[in-house]
């Protein structure tokens, strides 16, 4: 084939097409690398006894420490879950991740088209965005809700720039959905108030400064009501958030996945400023950047929204259609085989989690990772564990003392209650667990290790 003809054949490839592609691949390798994560089986769990007893109950009725005070404003999202895990397992909170994620890219598709974006740009942009946020399109958590209704909401936020009208009312009740569902409503909130200030009290102050205050009412619109605000502020403060722990852990150049996620973002800021972007959003992606530095489960939120205004930048558009085809039909063959297969195992067999339960005979299973919200799902009780901020700070501080492997700390999550512990194999907490007095290896699979309280320990 000559130049000229692989030329003729590369520009019968559409821009449509090099998006499609581009947004299958995306959702291809998240298929591949898919798993439930932490913070989603408890939500299953407690939208099983919501659906069973008709009621929400106080607090988290599968701990045994007291969680009496926390107010539930998740139950929607909880629901969600039991309904998705009661039908399909893992698998199927593996397929709603990949739904929302791929809601989202479509939503940002649109997004930048509707701006003036070719589909190239697009793909481009998207590309750098999902390859950057692939952990946060690929694991299954409650955040997979905010993934859609954060891009929804800066979708509207941009059509209002471009053509102010009553529309951005809407804000206020994709804000109340999104309470009911996930936490990040905060930060939702937070983006509507940055295009209020710096884009709209300039021309309409008094609508500006009614939808802020609506989308602050919107917040509390959740079965907690007024005590919505100290949900916000016990996930704001818990111990664990304090401490830069797990999903709450800052920026860090040691890791390649936020090595990935830095360079991603860079790429994108650099397209952003070469195609120009308004005011608020350089505000928006300001704060997101400062947020991800702290925390970087918020690098999301960053790629998410940079990416369309980067859209509008010039991209390569040959080497695009030329891998197109490629890409398309790669992506194909990885969402079948990962739908096929189910979502990477993780924490511990369950097996092992139902014969852990069943030893502890009804007292609290202490359990590390993400098993307690298995132990939780399959019906046993935990000591402490997911939605930390449930727990008093005391509690909070010793399960995670302990799940660091802090002997001195850690000795206070081992309650005289605590008859069964479950720790996964190579973890500080199975270290901590094979030295102290008083518990012994009962029974393992090839992740993790169950420990039982000797008599002699009483």
């Amino acid at each position: 084939m000559t130049k000229v003809s692989r030329q003729i054949d590369l520009s019968r490839i559409g821009p449509s097409v090099v998006l499609a592609a581009a947004v299958a691949t995306i959702l291809g390798l998240a298929a591949l690398l898919a798993r439930v994560g932490s913070d989603a089986q408890w939500l299953a769990a407690l939208g099983q006894v919501i659906s069973a007893r008709h009621a929400i109950p106080s607090g988290v009725p599968f701990a045994a420490s007291p969680t009496g005070s926390w107010p539930n404003t998740l139950v929607l999202a909880e629901l969600a879950f039991a309904a998705i895990e009661g039908a399909l397992g893992d698998r199927g909170l593996m397929l709603a991740q990949l739904l929302a994620a791929g809601g989202a890219l479509a939503i940002l598709a649109r997004d930048a088209r509707d701006g003036g974006a070719d589909g190239i740009g697009t793909s481009a942009a998207l590309l750098l965005a999902g390859v950057g946020a692939l952990p946060s399109l690929a694991i299954a958590r409650v955040q997979m809700f905010s993934l859609v209704l954060f891009c929804a909401l800066a979708w509207l936020l941009r059509s209002q720039t471009r053509s102010p009208s009553r529309r951005i009312w809407l804000a206020v009740p994709l804000l109340a959905l999104w309470a009911n569902l996930h936490g990040v409503a905060l930060l939702g909130l937070g983006v509507l108030l940055g295009y209020l200030l710096v884009e709209r009290a300039r021309r309409e102050p008094i609508t500006a400064a009614a939808v802020a205050a609506a989308g602050a009412l919107a917040l509390c619109l959740t079965p907690a009501l007024w005590r919505s605000v100290d949900y916000y502020r016990g996930l704001l403060t818990n111990v664990a958030a304090e401490r830069g722990l797990g999903l709450w852990g800052p920026l860090s150049l040691g890791s390649p996945l936020d090595l990935v996620l830095i360079a991603a973002a860079l790429a994108l800021v650099w397209r952003m400023w070469r195609a120009g972007a308004p005011r608020w959003e350089w505000l928006v992606v300001t704060a997101l950047a400062v947020l991800t530095v702290r925390a970087d489960r918020d690098g999301v939120w960053l790629l998410l929204f940079a990416a369309v205004p980067a859209a509008r930048a010039p991209a390569p558009a040959r080497a695009l259609r030329a891998l197109a085809p490629i890409a398309a039909v790669a992506a194909a063959m990885m969402l079948v085989v990962s739908v096929v297969r189910g979502p990477l195992p993780g924490g511990a067999g369950g097996s092992l989690v139902r014969g852990a339960i069943a030893l502890a005979h009804g007292t609290p299973v202490l359990a590390d990772g993400s098993i307690d919200e298995q132990v939780a799902l399959a019906g046993g009780r935990i000591w402490a564990g997911n939605p930390i901020d449930a727990f008093s700070q005391p509690v909070q501080t010793a399960y995670l003392d302990w799940t660091a492997g802090e002997p001195t700390g850690g000795a206070g999550a081992l309650a005289p209650a605590v008859r069964v512990v479950i720790v996964s194999r190579g973890s500080p907490t199975q270290a901590l667990m094979a030295r102290m007095p008083g518990f012994v290896a009962e029974r393992a699979d090839g992740t993790a290790v169950v420990y039982e309280r000797s008599d002699s320990a009483g």
